[in-house]
């Protein structure tokens, strides 16, 4: 699979940008829909998008970078390069909705309202953002059998087509859930619920399927012969659940002390 898009004077711009950049575009668009359902100014979510999403580029390099450290010490300057991929998706996501919380406090925003709009757009973007990994040939499992393989499209035989082997295009399986996702908190955040419901819903779903994934693949980040992206997936499911609890329990003794 070719990683280049096309060249402007020699300048080589890769599909993997290519493919973040119309992620975060779509991602926008579906922000600016669910605004209008919600009746909710979408110039909050444009404001805390353009503080967050360098936070997050920043955040997702520097998370690859720290586990990845032995191939970067001695030559600095690609810890900067991220044309060839190298974004963790998890460090993303803890820099951008840091930043964002930062900021809402700051302008006095509720947090949790706005981090329930943005959700379906967040795991949107990283629905379309793993195609990047699979033009670059990045983010797949171990070695299938060509039987296994050609059940699926002949354009991802050969994109999963690596050095001799075919490999499980776990990139997929985790557009393909990251979709669903998606589509499941988009019909929550249609339902009147407690704020916080939504952005709680994403971190237990996404890190439920990508937990399964993980151990698919043979790119992880480990921390101790650990994958780190399973240990944050862990995590993940407890706080969701446990705030999820916590919220609603909050609420039914609210409700009970009126």
């Amino acid at each position: 699979m070719n990683p280049i898009a096309f060249s402007i004077n020699g300048f080589d711009v890769r599909w993997y940008g290519v493919i973040i950049g119309t992620g975060v575009i779509l991602a926008l668009m579906l922000g600016n829909i669910n605004c209008k359902a919600r009746n909710y100014n979408f110039d909050n979510i444009i404001d805390v998008f353009l503080i967050s999403f360098p936070f997050a580029v920043i955040g997702a390099r520097a998370y690859y970078v720290f586990f990845e450290f032995d191939q970067y010490k001695n030559n600095i300057i690609d810890m900067f390069n991220i044309r060839l991929g190298g974004l963790a998706i998890h460090g993303g996501i803890l820099f951008g909705l840091a930043a964002a919380f930062i900021y809402t406090r700051y302008k006095k925003i509720n947090f949790l309202e706005l981090a329930d709009i943005a959700a379906p757009s967040i795991v949107l973007g990283q629905a379309i953002g793993r195609w990047g990994n699979f033009f670059n040939g990045e983010a797949h499992g171990g070695v299938v059998s060509y039987q296994f393989i050609s059940q699926f499209p002949l354009f991802i035989q050969k994109g999963m087509y690596i050095d001799g082997s075919y490999y499980h295009p776990t990139f997929l399986y985790e557009s393909i859930w990251n979709l669903c996702v998606c589509l499941i908190l988009i019909y929550l955040l249609r339902r009147v619920l407690k704020d916080g419901t939504v952005i709680l819903s994403y971190v237990g779903l996404y890190s439920l399927g990508r937990f399964f994934i993980e151990g698919l693949r043979t790119d992880s980040l480990m921390f101790y012969g650990i994958r780190t992206a399973q240990l944050v997936s862990i995590f993940g499911m407890i706080f969701s659940i446990t705030f999820l609890i916590f919220i609603y329990k909050k609420h039914s003794f609210t409700k009970k002390l009126t």
